[in-house]
């Protein structure tokens, strides 16, 4: 298939648009829109087509509200490092909309798949956590087009999470997402545009 400039300019708007979004509105995802996300997620690429990455979708309330207890605690520890006028500016950063976003993600990496027979991660092991990230963002580009926001959330203590969602030993936390309808679109990340750190351009070099 060729692509066309109506798919470059599509594109172009998804990724501007992409943001890390933290202000949900409480609307339910669908799961017509749900399988269509699923679905993107089986198209992104993995070393050895190994798809290493495992998702579980926190629904209960007791899970969801131990989250929100292991970030509040890692917040604050995180906030310590800060002082002054920095600590405040960090703390009236709006960091997570866990409270908020209608779905949880929890997805891991899985450490010894036995898909892939091992290719192209004997030397480069970390290839397994790249391919689980490549198909997290192939997640969020694919919710945008939806309308659905997404946001990471890496602000955790990881192993508390991992003990909390009761994974087999082998599975590595990646990414705690959180998905919902943005209660406003923005194409600016939110560091940018509340002054904690403007983008910066890609250091691109010939050598």
């Amino acid at each position: 298939m060729e692509m066309t400039a109506a798919h470059r300019a599509a594109l172009q708007d998804i990724l501007k648009w992409r943001r890390d979004v933290r202000h949900f509105r409480p609307d339910p995802i669908s799961a017509a829109t749900l399988r269509r996300l699923r679905n993107a997620i089986d198209m992104a690429p993995s070393v050895g087509n190994a798809r290493p990455w495992r998702v579980l979708q926190v629904t209960t309330p007791a899970l969801r509200d131990a989250v929100i207890a292991n970030f509040e605690a890692a917040n604050r520890t995180a906030s310590a490092i800060y002082t002054d006028e920095k600590r405040q500016d960090y703390n009236e950063l709006k960091l997570a909309g866990l409270t908020d976003a209608p779905v949880h993600l929890a997805v891991f990496t899985e450490q010894e798949p036995p898909e892939g027979h091992g290719l192209g991660r004997q030397s480069m092991p970390e290839m397994l956590t790249y391919s689980t990230v490549a198909a997290v963002h192939t997640l969020w580009l694919a919710a945008r087009a939806e309308n659905i926001g997404v946001g990471w959330v890496s602000i955790l203590d990881p192993d508390a999470v991992t003990q909390l969602l009761k994974v087999p030993q082998t599975w590595k936390l990646t990414a705690y997402l959180c998905l919902g309808t943005p209660a406003f679109d923005d194409d600016t990340p939110l560091l940018d545009r509340n002054d904690w750190q403007a983008n910066t351009p890609t250091d691109w070099r010939e050598v």
